[in-house]
């Protein structure tokens, strides 16, 4: 009886891991987009050894740089808005993909995705970016990456873009009961308190994939200074065209803030 419950979670498990990661591996995406856009090809090596490909965003003049950390499905091809965004902002920005995703070798797991983000951040510290010049900024489950990461090494600020609270939290939204008991990881809600960093999160309160009152959640668990931009009107996919310029301009504002923190 024992085996066979342990061989039904092992069989959950996987199906939840490929309902969780969605990776697009090149040559699929928008690689025609990156010499147009400006991005420069960074390589990284995981702690475990795994190569990984980012794209960076230089921005000569920026005093910040923002390490984009995406959400679970496609690759850095489709974060080119965002990235344009954030350089309008006033940072510069260096979006990684995961292990799996794009060019990066390897297969997708949350412990892989952590040790991706430091890789990532240790990129940064290779640019010049100091630790005070460094923003997080997560999308989706990224948030759960950035706020992981920003729980382990010290940033100037966290941006979290439709965070979750937790994986058990989401499961329960899809399998109530059942889900929560065999479901767990990226608890974005229980590790952001060890957070020491100005917090803005953003959420549409359209949102039909993470629920609106996560992304509160996350709020409410958070340490001060902390901000909570309510976008009207906006899904899971589209927040950034729906806030339109708003986007760029709230963000601005959120890193001068950042330049005035002692």
């Amino acid at each position: 009886m024992c085996s066979l419950l342990a061989f039904n979670v092992f069989m959950f498990r996987n199906i939840v891991d490929r309902a969780l990661y969605y990776p697009m591996r090149y040559p699929q995406g928008e690689w025609s987009a990156q010499s147009a856009a400006g991005a420069q090809d960074i390589w990284l090596t995981s702690a475990d050894g795994i190569r990984l490909n980012a794209w960076w965003f230089g921005k000569p003049e920026a005093h910040f740089a923002t390490l984009f950390l995406h959400g679970n499905a496609g690759n850095v091809t489709h974060r080119i808005d965002h990235a344009e965004a954030l350089k309008k902002a006033g940072s510069a920005v260096l979006v990684l993909d995961y292990r799996g995703y794009g060019k990066s070798s390897g297969h997708p797991s949350e412990t892989g995705f952590y040790l991706d983000a430091n890789a990532g951040y240790d990129a940064l510290l290779r640019l010049g970016y100091p630790s005070t010049r460094i923003i997080l900024h997560g999308e989706s489950i990224g948030t759960a990456v950035a706020v992981e990461l920003a729980s382990k090494r010290p940033c100037a600020g966290l941006i979290l873009e439709s965070p979750f609270a937790s994986l058990s939290k989401m499961a329960a939204t899809v399998i109530p009961v059942l889900g929560p008991l065999f479901v767990h990881g990226f608890d974005t809600e229980g590790k952001i308190e060890k957070v020491h960093a100005p917090v803005l999160i953003v959420h549409g309160d359209a949102d039909e994939i993470v629920p609106f009152s996560q992304g509160q959640s996350v709020f409410a668990a958070a340490c001060k200074p902390k901000q909570f931009w309510r976008v009207p009107h906006a899904g899971h996919n589209d927040l950034l065209w729906v806030a339109g310029g708003e986007y760029p301009t709230r963000l601005r504002t959120f890193y001068d803030s950042l330049a005035r923190t002692p």
